[in-house]
């Protein structure tokens, strides 16, 4: 049930010390009470009535802070339940400086992490105007804003849920960190909208970006040209380094080239981020203890790279790349062309196709390939399954957990140890809507036009049985995307690509030795998901994003690229299919 328009969200608090509890009060109130409602409760089990209360009228909950000592319920406790009343608001319990040395304390913080029961903690403001406590606020409201339906957003999606093609759009719109709110068509806020855009009636999708002309259902880039980025190469082809594919390891190399003065052009042909762009929470991540997004990294990335000078063209593919005289040329989608005198590499790995009976007749209106996290708030209350047994598949367990009434992990393997990290085991055991059911097979989905139930094998005991759900993701399998790519560029038996060292014998063409980087053509580096030997991480593909900008300089001081040109093995016959990017 949406909010009501206009309606202020609600800040909570629960402290039951009187004086600790007036400067929280004071704090919010002064900095955030012409936006926010502010309220404050001594009592955990009355903060839980209001919370239900404003449940079921609809009201926008942004932020709920409680102490962890209280008499009738615990912070920790209190912050489960909230979460399950209020799955979009960012929850913390507050301490007072140095409370985490108090091993009780320090022992209930951590359990409430590990479960999920809360973002994390806030430190108790001490005197006015404390600013470090309005930093961990200010961060939380930012956060809740960008993800809630509840909050105005600058593009409003009008559609039919059931749409491939809508999911398409929501999908694009979610990973490249577009600020967004999602209409059905037949709501009453929907048929509204729609009216207003003239639209009144239509089964397509309606793009209505704030400010801005209306999209009936719009190709990806016209998409991209609404939210205000570039499309094309804007009269540009020459560069010093085409970066093709900005997930993490692109988007690393992109940053480190423009800031050392290389003129950066980089080609993503679907969103920011990559994979890693599609998980909700990543944990583990250096420096970001809350845990951060991987929509919300990638985009700061971005920007980071994009300050620094480099260009992007986005919903554009990379068709193929030959080697030119002196210069590497690679052509796009659109049919323009760029040339480079080094190309990385960084397309990263998608997602095995599986192929079950009746699966692909039910794609993008129930199954998925991939997190979908902007699929999750469709499916409330309802039976979904995950398919996979690595980090990916746990992020979407634990995101969907919000929304879903249920949701079932399907693994192949007997447990998680071998696959997942432990932090996200001990949330998935935390979760109460979350089971995990091993030596799992999908073997069979059906449904009239969305899903309805899919079979599953034991692959121990070969029993099998069909079960009911209401939508599959699957994040099982991967293959590298390389296809694209000329032959004269190695790849082992499963498509990723050889580097350096990993270069079979006779492979190089050139006298002075690859540099580890390097792909068997010189100039084309690989770096991340889609080189052989990666380690599948995120930290590991910006890790080689970064080093492989080094290797570039060695290759433009040596003009190596120039010397295979005049061999005449850079032809312009040498042309890939596919695409990438």
């Amino acid at each position: 049930m949406p909010a009501a328009r206009g309606t202020r969200p609600i800040m909570l608090v629960v402290e039951d010390e009187s004086d600790a509890r007036a400067r929280i009060r004071g704090e919010l109130e002064r900095r955030y009470g012409s936006d926010y409602r502010v309220t404050c409760e001594r009592s955990a089990l009355g903060a839980l009535a209001k919370l239900e209360r404003w449940r079921a009228a609809a009201e926008p909950v942004a932020l709920v802070l409680a102490d962890q000592w209280m008499p009738d319920l615990t912070g920790e406790e209190f912050l489960a339940r909230a979460k399950a009343l209020f799955p979009d608001a960012k929850r913390a319990l507050l301490v007072s400086f140095g409370a985490w040395g108090d091993r009780q304390t320090a022992d209930a913080m951590l359990r409430a992490m590990a479960a999920g029961r809360m973002d994390y903690y806030v430190l108790k403001p001490w005197r006015r105007a404390d600013e470090f406590f309005h930093r961990t606020v200010t961060e939380f409201l930012h956060e809740w804003a960008r993800s809630s339906s509840a909050s105005p957003q600058e593009v409003a999606l009008i559609c039919e849920r059931r749409s491939p093609r809508a999911h398409r759009l929501r999908d694009l719109l979610a990973r490249n960190g577009v600020p967004h709110v999602v209409y059905d068509s037949d709501s009453p806020e929907g048929r509204r909208l729609l009216s207003e855009a003239g639209q009144a009636g239509t089964s397509d999708p309606v793009v209505v970006p704030l400010g801005g002309a209306v999209l009936v259902n719009p190709t990806d880039a016209d998409l991209a040209d609404a939210y205000g980025v570039s499309t094309t190469l804007e009269g540009r082809s020459d560069f010093d380094v085409v970066v093709v594919g900005a997930g993490p390891a692109g988007l690393a190399a992109a940053v480190y080239a423009s800031s050392e003065g290389l003129d950066t052009l980089v080609v993503e042909r679907e969103s920011i981020g990559g994979q890693a762009g599609s998980s909700s929470l990543i944990r583990n991540y250096l420096g970001f203890a809350r845990g951060v997004s991987g929509s919300e990294l990638a985009q700061r990335a971005y920007q980071q790279a994009w300050i620094f000078g480099a260009r992007f063209v986005h919903a554009r593919a990379v068709t193929a790349l030959r080697a030119g005289s002196g210069r590497h040329v690679l052509t796009l989608s659109d049919g323009s062309e760029a040339t480079a005198r080094a190309v990385v590499v960084a397309t990263g790995i998608s997602y095995r196709r599986l192929g079950v009976p009746g699966l692909d007749a039910l794609l993008g209106t129930s199954v998925f390939y991939g997190a979908s996290v902007s699929e999750a708030r469709a499916h409330v209350g309802q039976e979904v399954y995950v398919v996979g047994g690595g980090n990916s598949a746990g992020q979407a367990a634990i995101h969907l957990s919000r929304y879903a009434g249920h949701v079932t992990l399907l693994v192949r393997r007997g447990s998680l140890v071998e696959t997942m990290s432990s932090y996200l085991i001990d949330e998935i055991e935390a979760a109460s809507n979350i089971d995990v059911r091993p030596n799992a097979e999908l073997t069979a989905c059906s449904g009239d036009g969305v899903l309805e139930t899919i079979t599953l094998r034991n692959t121990v005991s070969g029993h099998t049985e069909a079960v009911p759900a209401a939508a599959l993701f699957i994040q099982i399998g991967a293959e590298p995307y390389t296809a694209w790519l000329p032959p004269e560029i190695r790849r082992d038996a499963w498509g990723y690509l050889l580097t350096g060292p990993d270069l079979p014998a006779g492979s190089w063409p050139l006298e002075p030795p690859p540099l580890m980087l390097e792909t068997s053509l010189p100039g084309v580096f690989a770096v991340g998901d889609a080189r052989e030997g990666s380690t599948k991480r995120v930290a590991s593909a910006v890790g080689e994003g970064s080093v492989v900008i080094e290797q570039v300089h060695q290759l433009l001081d040596s003009a190596r690229v120039g010397s295979y040109a005049a061999t005449g093995k850079g032809s312009p016959a040498s042309v890939g299919s596919g695409e990438a990017g």
